[in-house]
């Protein structure tokens, strides 16, 4: 019987919101608006570099009263986020604490790990090399790897799907209501990491374990899975 765990990736794995700040950054001094420091956005880093850019613009009060944004603007400014992102994606990102020794320990029992990400695919896996991490998965599954994406739990099952895995005998690590909504509408255990990429509260994300670093997944997988 195969067991998986899936995880997200910015702010789930890796804290990369720096590296991400950065390319925000570099994209609002070339166009003129107000560039952040990082704590500011960090609760939106893990939304794409499309919404990213929008919720940054308008909390500014710049989207409508100042200098508007048109489509194709808007479109160019992402563009050159994500060329910016894919020289500067690894640098100051840091993986979670405890992280790979969880995924030596999923190498230890036989669990399978997956990644699925808002993330583009490309861009996911280039940093998981970058960080000496894609040697642990088995999937890696972006934004633009199906037709839809998280919050659609279809992005969740297709990959268990794929790797012949029963949804019981599965788990979803995420740092964001964003993970908790796809992870219950597939009807999969959710575990929720602290400090991640959200503007809620907690305890207004759904969860059925709330961990600090990733050393208590072992034992919450050992009860879940048949190890």
């Amino acid at each position: 019987m195969k067991n998986c765990l899936v995880f997200d990736l910015d702010g789930t794995l890796v804290d990369t919101a720096p590296d991400l700040m950065a390319a925000h950054n570099h994209v609002m001094k070339k166009y003129g608006y107000e560039e952040k420091p990082i704590n500011s956005i960090r609760k939106i880093a893990g939304r794409g570099a499309a919404s990213m850019l929008i919720e940054s613009i308008d909390s500014q009060g710049n989207l409508i009263k100042k200098k508007p944004i048109d489509s194709e603007t808007h479109r160019q400014m992402t563009n050159d986020f994500i060329s910016f992102y894919r020289e500067n994606l690894s640098g100051n990102s840091k993986i979670r604490k405890n992280a790979t020794s969880l995924l030596d320990w999923c190498k230890e029992k036989d669990i399978i790990c997956a990644v699925c990400t808002n993330k583009r695919e490309d861009l996911a896996i280039k940093l998981l090399k970058e960080i000496n991490l894609y040697k642990y998965f088995d999937y890696v599954a972006g934004a633009d790897t199906f037709d839809y994406r998280k919050p659609d739990p279809r992005h969740l099952t297709d990959i268990l799907d794929i790797l012949d895995i029963d949804k019981k005998n599965s788990i979803m690590l995420g740092d964001s209501e964003t993970d908790a909504n796809t992870a219950k509408a597939a009807r999969v255990h959710f575990v929720l990491i602290n400090d991640g990429y959200t503007e809620k509260k907690l305890e207004d994300i759904h969860h059925d374990h709330l961990i600090e670093d990733f050393e208590a997944v072992k034992q919450i997988a050992s009860n879940y899975l048949t190890i």
